[in-house]
């Protein structure tokens, strides 16, 4: 079954389809012979085999494909094996902003390295996990090359801002315990653990 016809591309729109775990391939595929617009970008990841280093290519978003379609159209994307639902409202799909996925594009087509990482907002409770301060929590206050958060001493009442390297963090919810986010090399024994 192809894609319908598009008498208006301004009704296409980006959206994520969220997939069965190790599926993003095979739905990204189905999407494509189905005549839709698909984007799963990869990165590259070395794994370590009993014999053997091996480098395979991982979904930069674990459990997820981007598709552009018009969202009256959706139907044929979620009778794909694997195809679970598209991310959105209720039943509602809510489109991907173009510049996001360009960007994303834009990346993955430089060749330079890239890799799934945790979302960070200003004003997040982090934990730093790696370096001199290791152990400590923090309020994350700014982002830029380096993170810069707020360690504050709650007897004394006072706080100090301190710059720190991007892997040391790790982010924590409300309950401090850490977010996590499927990541593939969070379990990787040759990559050093890093904030997921």
């Amino acid at each position: 079954m192809n894609a319908p016809n598009f008498d208006n591309i301004g009704s296409r729109h980006w959206y994520a389809l969220r997939v069965k775990s190790n599926c993003e391939k095979l739905v990204a595929t189905a999407v494509r012979n189905k005549g839709f617009e698909e984007f799963l970008p990869l990165y590259r990841s070395c794994r370590r085999w009993s014999d053997r280093l091996k480098s395979v290519e991982l979904p930069l978003f674990p459990g997820y494909t981007f598709c552009r379609i018009d969202p009256d159209f959706r139907l044929p994307i979620l009778t794909i094996p694997g195809a679970l639902n598209f991310i959105g409202i209720g039943k509602v799909p809510v489109p991907i902003d173009d510049p996001e996925i360009a960007a994303i594009q834009n990346a993955v087509r430089s060749g330079l390295p890239a890799e799934p990482w945790a979302y960070l907002n200003v004003g997040q409770l982090v934990r730093l996990d790696d370096g001199p301060l290791a152990g400590l929590e923090g309020i994350l206050i700014e982002t830029r090359k380096q993170y810069r958060v707020v360690v504050s001493v709650s007897l004394l009442q006072r706080s100090v801002a301190v710059e720190i390297e991007r892997n040391w963090v790790t982010p924590l919810g409300a309950d401090r315990r850490p977010l996590s986010i499927q990541v593939p090399w969070a379990t990787d024994p040759l990559v050093k653990n890093r904030p997921v």
